[in-house]
C-alpha cells in the first residue's frame, strides 16, 4: 500500500481554518448537484489515491474519472449534502447524505457516509470513504443484523 503524505509548500492552498474547509466541502458538494465530473477530477492531485468502500484501492485521474462516470450514470437525480466535521493540519473529515434513483432498478435510494481527505496544494491527494446505502424505506444491511 502506498503511503501519500502532504507536501507543505510556500503558496500552499490547503484550507487552514474551519471556514475555509467548510467552503471547500460545500464547493465539492456543488459539483455533484448535478454531476460535474471534469471539475471533480480536477480537484484531485494527479497521483491521488482512492480507498472507497469495498473497492480495491486505485490511483490517478483516469480511474477516478471512470469511477465518477459510472456513478453518475447509475445514480439518477443524485442529490447530496456534505457536512464538514473536522479540519486538522492537511486533513478534512466530512459526512454526507445522498438520495438518488438507481438507474438499473428504478428504486429510490438513500445513503450516508463519511470521508477523509488528505490535502496537498489545495487538492485531494488521498480520499478515504465509507458509506451505507439502501432502498428508501427498507432496512439497511446493518439494521437487518439487529432485528
Amino acid at each position: 500500500m502506498m503511503n501519500v503524505q502532504p507536501l507543505a509548500r510556500s503558496g500552499d492552498r490547503n484550507p487552514r481554518t474551519m471556514e475555509e474547509a467548510r467552503v471547500m466541502v460545500k464547493y465539492v458538494e456543488s459539483l455533484f448537484n448535478p454531476w460535474n465530473v471534469d471539475a471533480l477530477v480536477d480537484g484531485f492531485t494527479p497521483d491521488c489515491v482512492i480507498r472507497f468502500c469495498d473497492l480495491p484501492e486505485f490511483k490517478g485521474h483516469e480511474p477516478l474519472r471512470k469511477f465518477f462516470m459510472a456513478r453518475s450514470q447509475r445514480q439518477k437525480g443524485y442529490t447530496l449534502v456534505k457536512t464538514l466535521k473536522s479540519l486538522m493540519n492537511d486533513t478534512i473529515c466530512n459526512t454526507w447524505e445522498g438520495q438518488w434513483e438507481d438507474a438499473a432498478t428504478g428504486q429510490k435510494m438513500a445513503g450516508f457516509g463519511c470521508e477523509v481527505w488528505l490535502m496537498r496544494d489545495g487538492k485531494i491527494a488521498v480520499w478515504e470513504g465509507a458509506f451505507n446505502a439502501a432502498p428508501v424505506g427498507s432496512k439497511g444491511a446493518m439494521e437487518g443484523l439487529l432485528t
